[in-house]
C-alpha cells in the first residue's frame, strides 16, 4: 500500500478518530473539561497562528531544538566513529558511557537548570544529552556494521586513512546515522519542551505549562498538536535528505501492494 492510497487511508483514521472524540464530548461520554473537542483545539491552535502569538514560542522551542539536535549529533557522530575505530579505547570506556546512558535524563533538568539558568542553555543542554546517545550508539554500530570484504578490498586497493573512512565506513554507515536523525528529532525537542515545562519564560513548553495551571485542556491539547505537527515537518525534512544523499542505495524489494 502506497502513494495516495496509502495517504487515504493515514488520513481516514485520522478523521476517523477525530469524529469519534468530537462526537463523544458533545454528547457527554467523554466530559470536555477534561478531553476538550477537537473542533475547540483547532480553533485555538488558529486563533495562535492568526494572531501571531505563537510565533515567539516556536522561535524559542526551534532555537533550543535545532542546537540540541545539532551539537548533540555530532558529538554522537564523532564519538561512535572514533571508539568505533579504536576498540581498545571503547573496551575502556565501555561501563561509564553504559552508566551515564541509565541517568534519567528528566533528572537532569533540575541539575542543568541550577548551573546554566533558565535561559535556552539548560534548554540545550538537555536536549544533547538525549540527542547524543541515539545518534552515539547508530553511529558506532553502523562503522563496526561496515563489510569485512568491502574493507579488504579498499585496502588491497591502497585506500587509506581519511580516504577509508570517508569512502568506506562513513557510506556504510550512513543509513544508520540517518534512521539516528529521525529518531533524534523527536527527542531534540522533548528535551527543549521539558527544560521549557520546568521553568522557563518562553516555548512551547512554557506555553502548555501555562495552559495546565490554569486547567484549560484546550491549551494543553493544542500545543501537543503544534509539537506534533512541528516534528513530522522535520521528520519529512530529514527524510527529504535522506533521499537525496543516500540515492546510490539500492531500494528495498518487495513490500505489502
Amino acid at each position: 500500500m502506497r502513494g495516495l492510497r496509502l495517504r487515504l487511508w493515514q488520513g481516514g483514521v485520522l478523521l476517523g478518530f477525530l469524529l469519534l472524540w468530537e462526537w463523544a464530548s458533545r454528547t457527554g461520554r467523554l466530559d470536555p473539561f477534561f478531553f476538550s473537542k477537537p473542533s475547540e483545539i483547532l480553533a485555538r491552535v488558529l486563533r495562535w497562528f492568526a494572531s501571531g502569538e505563537i510565533y515567539p514560542h516556536l522561535y524559542v522551542t526551534t532555537l533550543e531544538m535545532l542546537l540540541a539536535f545539532g551539537f548533540g549529533t555530532l558529538l554522537g557522530v564523532l564519538l561512535g566513529v572514533w571508539l568505533a575505530l579504536a576498540p581498545g579505547v571503547a573496551a575502556v570506556l565501555d561501563p561509564y558511557i553504559k552508566a551515564l546512558n541509565a541517568i534519567p535524563r528528566v533528572v537532569l533538568a533540575p541539575i542543568f537548570t541550577l548551573w546554566f539558568g533558565l535561559g535556552i542553555l539548560s534548554k540545550v543542554a538537555l536536549g544533547i544529552t538525549l540527542v547524543f546517545f541515539v545518534a552515539f550508539f547508530n553511529t558506532y554500530q553502523g562503522v563496526k556494521e561496515v563489510s569485512p570484504v568491502v574493507l579488504h578490498n579498499a585496502k588491497l586497493l591502497g585506500v587509506r586513512g581519511f580516504h577509508l573512512l570517508r569512502y568506506v565506513y562513513l557510506p556504510s554507515a550512513a543509513s544508520w546515522i540517518f534512521s539516528s536523525l529521525r529518531t533524534s528529532i523527536g527527542f531534540a525537542v522533548i528535551g527543549a519542551v521539558v527544560g521549557e515545562y520546568l521553568g522557563s519564560a518562553a516555548g512551547l513548553g512554557y506555553l502548555i505549562a501555562q495552559a495546565e495551571g490554569v486547567f484549560d485542556t484546550t491549551g494543553v491539547f493544542a500545543g501537543m498538536v503544534v509539537l506534533m505537527v512541528f516534528v513530522l515537518i522535520l521528520d519529512a525534512l530529514v527524510g527529504l535528505l535522506e533521499r537525496r544523499l543516500l540515492v546510490w542505495q539500492p531500494k528495498a524489494q518487495g513490500g505489502g501492494q
